[in-house]
C-alpha cells in the first residue's frame, strides 16, 4: 500500500510539474514580433507603404529573429516533452505515435493555409513555417536523445543551406517508358521546394526549408538538452513568471498557434475597419 501510495504521489507531482515560464514568455515575444512584422507587410502589399522593403535590411532580421525563436522553442519543447513522458511512461514506452500524430496535425493546418492562400491568388505557401515545424516534429524525434551531436547538425544543414540557395530549378519534361508503353512527365520545379531549391522566380509569401532551418529545430533539441537537462534549468532564474509584463507573454505563448492561424484575418479586420486598407 505504501508503495502504491508513493508511485500516486510521484505521478501527481509529476502531472503537477509547472511549465517552464521563460519559454512560454518567449514564445509571446515571438508571437508580437510575429504580428508586428505581417502588420508591415500587409500594409506594403495594400500600398499603404509601397516603399518599405521587408526582404532585406531591418525587417529581414526582424523575420530571420522571429522564425528563429520559434523553431528554436520548438526543439526545446520537443524534449522537454520528450524525458517528461519518459518519466511518466517508462524507459520502453513507444513515444513516436505521440510526435508523429503532433506533426501531422501541424502539417495538416500548413496544408489549410496552402489552399487559402493559393486562392486567394497572393503568391505560395508550398512549405512554409508551419509545413516546417510539423514536419520536424516527425523528424526530430531519433534526435531527441542527443545533446552535442544536434548542435553539429545544425552547422552542417546552416552551411548546407547557404551552398544550396544558389542552385534553382525550374522543372523539365523527362520521357517515362513503361514496357511499350511511352509518355513524357513534367517534374515541376516546386516539388524541391522543401529541400530548399526553388524555381528561378518564385514568389513565396511564407517559405521555411527543412534545408537549413531542420537544423535551427536541432539547435533548440541542443539546447533543450544542455540547458534544462533532467527537466531542470542549468542556472536558476528568478520566479518572474507571475508578474504582469511576462503573465501576458506566457498567455500569448501558450496559445501561439491559435494566435498564428487567426492573427491575419484580424489585422486585416482592423485595418479595414480604420480605413487604412481598401479590400
Amino acid at each position: 500500500m505504501a508503495t502504491t501510495t508513493a508511485a500516486v504521489q510521484q505521478k501527481s507531482v509529476q502531472r503537477a510539474r509547472p511549465r517552464f515560464w521563460e519559454i512560454d514568455a518567449m514564445r509571446g515575444v515571438a508571437i508580437i514580433t510575429m504580428i508586428v512584422y505581417h502588420t508591415m507587410w500587409d500594409l506594403w502589399f495594400w500600398g499603404v507603404f509601397p516603399d518599405v522593403v521587408l526582404w532585406e535590411g531591418f525587417w529581414k532580421y526582424w523575420q530571420r529573429f522571429t522564425a528563429g525563436t520559434f523553431l528554436i522553442l520548438v526543439g526545446v519543447s520537443m524534449t522537454l516533452v520528450y524525458r517528461r513522458e519518459r518519466e511518466r511512461r517508462g524507459p520502453n514506452a513507444r513515444l513516436f505515435p505521440k510526435f508523429l500524430l503532433r506533426g501531422l496535425k501541424i502539417f495538416g493546418l500548413g496544408m489549410i493555409i496552402t489552399i487559402v492562400v493559393t486562392v486567394a491568388g497572393v503568391g505560395y505557401v508550398d512549405f512554409g513555417i508551419l509545413h516546417l515545424i510539423g514536419a520536424s516534429t516527425i523528424l526530430a524525434y531519433p534526435f531527441l536523445r542527443f545533446k552535442w551531436l544536434n548542435l553539429a547538425l545544425w552547422g552542417v544543414f546552416s552551411a548546407a543551406g547557404k551552398w544550396i540557395e544558389q542552385f534553382h530549378f525550374d522543372g523539365r519534361w523527362l520521357p517515362v517508358i513503361v514496357g511499350s508503353y511511352a509518355t513524357i512527365f513534367f517534374i515541376d520545379g516546386r516539388w524541391l521546394v522543401p529541400l530548399g531549391v526553388t524555381p528561378t522566380r518564385y514568389p513565396a509569401v511564407d517559405y521555411f526549408p527543412l534545408i537549413p532551418w531542420f537544423g535551427v529545430v536541432l539547435l533548440g533539441v541542443w539546447f533543450g538538452n544542455w540547458f534544462y537537462a533532467n527537466n531542470r534549468r542549468l542556472v536558476p532564474l528568478p520566479d518572474w513568471g507571475d508578474a504582469p509584463p511576462i503573465r501576458g507573454l506566457r498567455f500569448l505563448g501558450r496559445h501561439s498557434l491559435l494566435i498564428y492561424l487567426i492573427h491575419q484575418p484580424i489585422i486585416l479586420l482592423v485595418l479595414a475597419l480604420l480605413g487604412i486598407v481598401r479590400m
